[in-house]
């Protein structure tokens, strides 16, 4: 699964970790993340992200 970086903020959405604090769990992939999910460090919408070679 890859990572996913924050254009705004450069927060990396790892899936290996999660974003436990909004209930998403280890394991769920970028895409699989809710439409309304929003960055944890900056609330940057899904498509302010990019993914992280």
């Amino acid at each position: 699964m890859k990572r996913y970086e924050c254009l705004a903020c450069g927060y990396i959405y790892d899936p290996k970790k999660g974003d436990p604090d909004a209930g998403i769990k280890p394991g769920t992939a970028f895409e699989d993340l809710p439409e309304d999910w929003v960055c944890p460090e900056c609330g940057a919408d899904k498509d302010e992200f990019e993914p992280v070679e």
